[in-house]
């Protein structure tokens, strides 16, 4: 038996469920709603962890998605600390801690967990992850002291990192299985002008580099140096890893909700879930995109803020599917910022536009001879106009004829 009930339990302290919670408010819902995260902090802003509030720049209040009064004022319970223990599909019921709630609906945004290394060394001090404002904390006391940095991975996340570093006047070395930076996501165009960029701010670009060890000092002294599998070593006396994450769907596979492909958990073209009433959104949420004709799971902010509202009208009574087109965005420190719409699980094709040198460019990613993506570097109006040519299908004739 539930101790209490609340109308909407929101479960997970990110931009998802603070832009739910604030768009049922917007919609005029009057019932109660819950949102329970196990951080200390309110949803808070996740990328000045690797930018501004790493630099020193942003204060704790200004990451906040909104002011801490403000769930007071708009009658939100807020819940910090606070792990959800176990969902209840059947009997519609959670455990926060030693209290059982009731719930008429709800939204399990639960996001992502790190990607943790499994080599040598890992236990030693000076090795650090960053997922949270308390890890960002916790890495800018530690590097006051450190003259030289390895950050490991060739993500986004990672080369956010290595900028915000170098700015604080470490010497960095970005240290990755990619041959360039961001080819992943974003193709060998792309990757080339960021590791030009980085490299001409004195970021040294190890790229190939499958690390086996982290060398140091005894059993458990502080790491010294990263060690790749073809013998290179790189010096470094702290090392920040950003090799990715993956879907935190613990709760939901305990609560019996069907997984997709990636991992996720899976949603129809409308982010609900496999159990009537439940929804999903953010890194976890894997779900059914009309316009890809595929399923998607999106690890990035822009795209849990915009699901959350989705869900909060959804819980609301609409019934339209899920349609925004993906976008996210990158800065490297106040050098540039990249923006990007898709994705593109895979191409065939690329149209570059503009000059990479100049650091003005775009590149629009094609599959099976339709635009799937583009990613733009101060070039907002190809951008734009790769939103619309995603939503309608157009193909190669539709970028070239662009002015």
């Amino acid at each position: 038996m539930s101790q209490r009930d609340v109308d909407i339990l929101l479960i997970g302290g990110g931009v998802a469920s603070a832009n739910a919670a604030a768009e049922l408010r917007a919609g005029g819902f009057d019932g109660s709603i819950a949102l329970v995260t196990r951080e200390q902090d309110p949803p808070y802003h996740r990328p000045p962890i690797t930018k501004g509030y790493l630099q020193g720049r942003e204060e704790r209040a200004s990451t906040l998605v909104h002011p801490e009064a403000w769930y007071a004022d708009n009658d939100v319970e807020l819940l910090t600390r606070t792990p959800v223990m176990d969902l209840d599909t059947g009997a519609r019921t959670a455990k926060l801690g030693r209290e059982v709630v009731g719930f008429g609906q709800a939204l399990v945004a639960t996001g992502a967990m790190v990607r943790r290394l499994r080599c040598e060394g890992v236990q030693r001090e000076g090795i650090h992850y960053l997922r949270t404002l308390g890890n960002a904390d916790t890495l800018r006391d530690d590097v006051e002291a450190a003259e030289r940095v390895a950050v490991v991975g060739g993500s986004y996340i990672a080369t956010e990192a290595a900028a915000s570093l170098t700015l604080l006047g470490k010497q960095c070395a970005l240290v990755m299985q990619e041959e360039l930076p961001t080819e992943r996501s974003f193709g060998p165009v792309a990757g080339a002008f960021v590791r030009d960029l980085l490299a001409s701010h004195g970021i040294e670009i190890a790229g190939g580099a499958e690390v086996v060890e982290f060398a140091g000092d005894g059993e458990e002294g502080r790491v010294q140096a990263v060690v790749c599998e073809d013998g290179r070593r790189i010096d470094a006396d702290l090392v920040v890893v950003g090799v990715g994450a993956t879907p935190d769907v613990m709760l939901a596979r305990k609560a019996g909700l069907e997984l997709g492909e990636t991992g996720g958990v899976a949603c129809d073209s409308g982010l609900r879930t496999s159990v009537e009433g439940i929804f999903a959104a953010g890194d976890m949420c894997e779900y059914d995109s009309v316009i890809h004709g595929r399923r998607l799971r999106i690890e990035h902010e822009e795209v849990a803020a915009a699901q959350g509202c989705h869900v909060a009208r959804a819980m609301l009574g609409a019934g339209w599917p899920y349609t925004e087109v993906p976008y996210f965005w990158s800065d490297l420190a106040d050098w540039t910022t990249i923006e990007y719409v898709g994705p593109a699980a895979a191409w065939d094709e690329e149209i570059v536009r503009g000059d990479p040198a100049a650091g003005s460019f775009s590149v629009f990613f094609f599959a099976a001879g339709r635009v799937a993506a583009a990613l733009a570097v101060g070039r907002g109006e190809d951008l734009d106009a790769a939103r619309s040519f995603i939503a309608e299908g157009a193909g190669v004739d539709a970028v070239r004829a662009l002015a």
